[in-house]
């Protein structure tokens, strides 16, 4: 371009604030009623895991504090109480992550229950709680587009 014709141009345009930014719908997709049922009964079990490791360790470590009579697991070893104990504590963060609609979450529990299926199959107990598994499966890839 040449010098003349940056003269005859039009002087810049000027603002006294900025345009508003654009965001996307902020909308989080309801929470599936199974899947909430899921994470509720997840939470219950994750409890009970937690609280019969700490409960069998109590008895373990500091004699009999706690009668035997609420002791889950009798035939546990301090080992597979601390393990109890990982496990409840994983299973409670599974649930808690279920309830809020992360997508880590689901796919975890999407193998965990492909595997017990699986299990199950391959053991040859195709009963009734190997069909509630395969409709649990089916389920939850269903309900996957509400995770983000």
């Amino acid at each position: 371009m040449s010098g003349s014709s940056l003269a005859s141009a039009a002087p810049p345009m000027e603002f006294d604030r900025l345009p508003t930014p654009w965001e996307g719908p902020l909308v989080r997709p309801r929470l599936p009623v199974g899947v909430g049922i899921l994470a509720i009964l997840i939470s219950f079990f994750a409890v009970a895991m937690v609280l019969a490791g700490l409960l069998y360790l109590l008895n373990a470590l500091l004699g009999s504090v706690v009668p035997a009579s609420l002791e889950f697991f009798t035939s546990l070893d301090p080992l597979g109480a601390a393990i109890l104990i990982v496990l409840g504590a994983s299973l409670l963060a599974v649930a808690t992550s279920l309830w809020h609609q992360e997508t880590w979450a689901l796919w975890t529990t999407i193998v965990l229950v492909f595997a017990t299926t699986a299990y199950l199959f391959f053991t040859g107990s195709i009963t009734v709680l190997f069909l509630v598994f395969i409709v649990l499966l089916v389920y939850l890839l269903a309900v996957r587009r509400y995770f983000y």
